[in-house]
């Protein structure tokens, strides 16, 4: 793979200890990224320069954050042919419903896949890139298959301490 795969864009560094996540989840895999603070509204040359140069530069999916009127991930997928994955920030009296709205509510052919708010879905906006490179990069279909069976083991355990707590009382 290239330098970089995936892209991690926010519209403001106050975005970013949400992001993170987002990154650190990409390096559990292995998988490189660019990160950068991209507004589609105080700099929308930049935006369209970073979304339009995103295929030549190797990326093969965005992942945006974005908060408040959250136009950013919108902007991007209307510039690119890859997929771009919205992440709404909850940075609003609104909690986030704002951004989740803006995000989700597309035209039809301007697809935005859309997650959770705030860090779930920056989490999860990490493995659905993944997942889309899986289907083409067998390293990373292998380490998806690992972390569904860590998961899995993870729920195992937690149950097996509650039924020894639970045992624990009833005993």
């Amino acid at each position: 793979m290239g330098d970089f795969v995936i892209g991690i864009i926010m519209g403001s560094d106050t975005d970013l200890p949400v992001m993170t996540e987002a990154g650190k989840t990409l390096e559990k895999f292995g998988v490189a990224y660019e990160m950068e603070v991209i507004s589609a509204h105080r700099a929308p040359a930049r935006t369209h320069e970073y979304a339009s140069t995103a295929v030549s530069r190797g990326l093969k999916a965005i992942i945006v954050g974005a908060g408040g009127a959250a136009h950013l991930a919108g902007v991007v997928a209307s510039l690119t042919t890859l997929p771009v994955i919205g992440v709404p920030m909850a940075t609003t009296a609104l909690n986030g419903m704002d951004s989740l709205l803006a995000i989700v509510q597309m035209p039809a052919g301007i697809p935005v896949a859309t997650m959770a708010i705030d860090k779930a879905g920056a989490v999860n906006a990490a493995i659905f890139a993944l997942q889309i490179l899986g289907l083409s990069d067998v390293r990373v279909a292998e380490k998806l298959i690992a972390h569904k069976k860590d998961l899995a083991a993870s729920v195992a355990e937690k149950n097996s301490r509650l039924q020894a707590e639970l045992g624990k009382r009833r005993g």
